[in-house]
């Protein structure tokens, strides 16, 4: 193998190794975006059923709810 065969041997292996890393980095952000949406929606879960016992309490308080 040749200075430019090395060279360019050497190069190709670099990218692969950085393709690699992209794409682990790219799962990674994949993940965190999934597990913060599931948050997301959990905590909405939880206003709403807050909002919703919230407002059955105003209910029963001004009699609606009878």
């Amino acid at each position: 193998m040749d200075q430019s065969q090395k060279a360019s041997y050497h190069a190709g292996e670099a990218k692969g190794q950085v393709q690699e890393k992209t794409s682990q980095m790219m799962d990674k952000a994949g993940d965190t975006a999934q597990s913060a949406k599931e948050s997301m929606q959990e905590t909405g879960q939880q206003m709403k059923a807050k909002a919703q016992g919230a407002a059955d309490a105003v209910k029963d308080s001004v009699g609606a709810n009878k």
